[in-house]
């Protein structure tokens, strides 16, 4: 698919100063449409604030200094998501990341147990996601990294699980739950509230291995969670635009956050994401308003703006 809908101007300029909390561009271990550094610029032109980098298999914290250094006035995030690759649900691994600047720690995404044990299909016509052949390939070589869990037997958080949130708190790092199923994200979000995390996201819940429902979708916002609005979810056909829509008028904007997950060869420029989120949402019936709060205030909220421009003071 090439032929993309193009923003318009009024979206754009809704979405000025908004952070794309969760974009995959290059360098990576598949093929990306772009890079950082030159995404960096486009996001800079387009008047956005910044990006969160992902990456399922490796912690991004030092391309994000890199692409700081190189875009003066850009920021850059890193992170890390808890896969085999950085030893599971690892406190030391997030406890280097962030010493070293990391904003963002996704729970296990392509390891977690959830996702391994999923039965759900993609709809027809649904586009998989570029990880699940590799995933297949690492698995063809004997290589698959154990599933990473973050609950006991008994569905309670587990010691490595709360000692990752532990370290989350210390550095007022943003806790993301990666590709958990229902009932853990629900486990994870208390856990993480009763460890001091304030900021918490939950991953795309209208995605194929988590199809959170509206209702809890409530209950989770009720706990201060945030709920990620992907656009690559609906566009790819994992979930329709119309359900994608019921699900933020059932929470509410001020409990919803956009994001692109953007930067696959076949999807629309990054740089593009969150402005065509929002010519769809004004489209839908929601207000200038309810826009801004959900692509500016609540990522900029999420990606730690606050503590970046506390640290430029």
């Amino acid at each position: 698919m090439t032929d993309h809908p193009k923003p318009s101007e009024r979206a754009r300029e809704l979405v000025r100063g908004a952070y794309d909390v969760h974009i995959h561009v290059a360098p990576d271990v598949m093929r990306r449409r772009i890079d950082d550094l030159s995404l960096a610029p486009k996001f800079a032109a387009a008047g956005l604030g910044g990006f969160v980098l992902k990456s399922h298999y490796v912690p991004t914290t030092e391309r994000a200094a890199v692409v700081r250094a190189a875009v003066p006035g850009f920021d850059a995030v890193g992170a890390i998501t808890l896969n085999g690759s950085v030893g599971g649900m690892n406190p030391i691994a997030v406890e280097i990341a962030g010493r070293g600047g990391a904003q963002v720690v996704w729970m296990p995404t392509v390891d977690s147990a959830n996702q391994r044990e999923c039965t759900a299909h993609d709809p027809e016509g649904a586009r998989p996601p570029m990880w699940a052949r590799l995933q297949d390939e690492l698995r063809a070589e004997g290589m698959a990294a154990d599933p990473v869990d973050v609950v006991d037997g008994d569905g309670k958080i587990n010691e490595a699980a709360r000692q990752v949130l532990r370290v989350i708190a210390k550095h007022d790092m943003t806790l993301a739950t990666g590709h958990l199923s229902q009932s853990e994200i629900a486990v994870v979000v208390d856990a993480a509230a009763a460890e001091g995390v304030r900021r918490i996201v939950v991953t795309h819940p209208e995605f194929t291995s988590q199809r959170v429902g509206a209702e809890r979708q409530r209950d989770l916002a009720a706990k201060g969670a945030l709920l990620e609005r992907c656009f690559t979810t609906p566009y790819t056909g994992k979930v329709s635009w119309d359900l994608w829509v019921e699900n933020i008028k059932a929470v509410g904007p001020e409990h919803s956050v956009l994001s692109s997950d953007l930067g696959q060869p076949f999807n629309p420029p990054v740089e593009d994401g969150l402005a065509l989120m929002a010519d769809r949402l004004l489209a839908e019936g929601f207000t200038e308003d309810d826009v801004r709060i959900m692509a500016v205030r609540n990522s900029r909220w999420l990606a730690g703006a606050d503590r970046a421009e506390e640290a430029r003071a």
